[in-house]
């Protein structure tokens, strides 16, 4: 273990509009119980909440594609709470009523859906209350008013301490905020949307029902209660292949576009610059904005973990970015 990454996490970021504060990233588990499970899942988040990690995220639709075990994230994390006894110290969040994969605009957020979801989540995790509990997808056709009633009624059942959303675009989550205003709620304390340093210049996401961080979305988290954990913070890889297999590696990725191919040199001033990873590059755009940002990441060993870890020490200004092209 990296005797440097003792005090690396103790780094926090207060969440408004609740009691928690959290680490600079989140983990992310959608790979729990493929890429490690077991004696593999105990040590590489141990190491996490060792170094001072503190959030956790997975979704109740995080299973083995061919689905012979839904909730296998969730089972993967629930095992480790068991063995370890961690859960007192971590944030732990979790999704439901993410549609079915194979009808992805048909809803799954009435109240008995998401309560089927919720109680297997619970049940998985081996927990009594989820701490942040998200809508993984929105249903237009219903008011943000019944939706944000319908988490209340967990929250009074005291099954979620707290609740955000998923893929909800700015129009909806404004909506949200105001009417948790004018009835006395908290609302939505945080939202999961697709946003990362080369997600301006990407092409269309084959899912048309994840939403990405606009300039709207951007102007609204100034001033929200509602903080930005966005997923595929490193780029889904994008970068870290092109460096090291060149650009045959990622023309089918919806990120290779001639202006993250320039933002790829850029990067790679970054990493000269300051001796760095891409990944913690990558990272430190989120860092360097303006408003907090807890991005989600997700990892399979834990050198790449302690390579996560060792980003919030590196002194990135918001000029680097602005130089390379990562921020207008």
């Amino acid at each position: 273990m990296n005797d440097e990454l003792g005090e690396i996490m103790e780094h926090r970021i207060h969440l408004k509009g609740t009691d928690f504060d959290v680490s600079p990233f989140a983990f992310g588990t959608v790979k729990a119980g493929l890429a490690w499970d077991g004696a593999d899942a105990d040590r590489i988040l141990n190491t996490y909440v060792d170094q001072g990690g503190n959030l956790i995220d997975t979704a109740r639709i995080y299973y083995d594609w061919e689905g012979t075990e839904k909730g296998r994230s969730e089972r993967v994390i629930g095992d480790w709470f068991r063995r370890c006894k961690r859960r007192n110290q971590v944030v732990l969040m979790t999704k439901g009523g993410h549609p079915p994969k194979e009808a992805m605009h048909i809803s799954r957020l009435s109240m008995e859906d998401m309560r089927y979801d919720l109680e297997k989540s619970l049940q998985a995790l081996g927990t009594d209350h989820i701490d942040i509990y998200f809508y993984h997808r929105d249903d237009r056709t219903r008011s943000v008013g019944e939706l944000i009633e319908q988490m209340e009624v967990f929250r009074n059942e005291g099954k979620i301490l707290y609740y955000g959303c998923s893929n909800w675009s700015t129009g909806r989550m404004i909506e949200a905020d105001a009417y948790a205003k004018q009835h006395g709620l908290t609302g939505f304390v945080a939202n999961q949307n697709l946003y990362n340093i080369a997600a301006r210049h990407m092409q269309p996401f084959e899912d048309d029902t994840m939403v990405s961080v606009d300039q709207e979305a951007i102007s609204f988290y100034k001033t929200a209660n509602n903080t930005p954990m966005p997923y595929f913070g490193i780029c889904s890889g994008f970068f870290h292949n092109l460096m090291a297999r060149g650009e045959d590696a990622v023309k089918d990725s919806c990120y290779y576009t001639p202006e993250n191919l320039k933002l790829a040199k850029g990067i790679q001033q970054l990493c000269k610059k300051y001796g760095c990873s891409i990944t913690q590059v990558l990272l430190g755009f989120f860092y360097i904005q303006e408003y907090p940002i807890v991005p989600l990441v997700g990892f399979s060993k834990i050198p790449q973990l302690e390579d996560a870890l060792n980003s919030v020490n590196i002194p990135f200004t918001r000029e680097d970015y602005v130089e390379i092209g990562g921020i207008e």
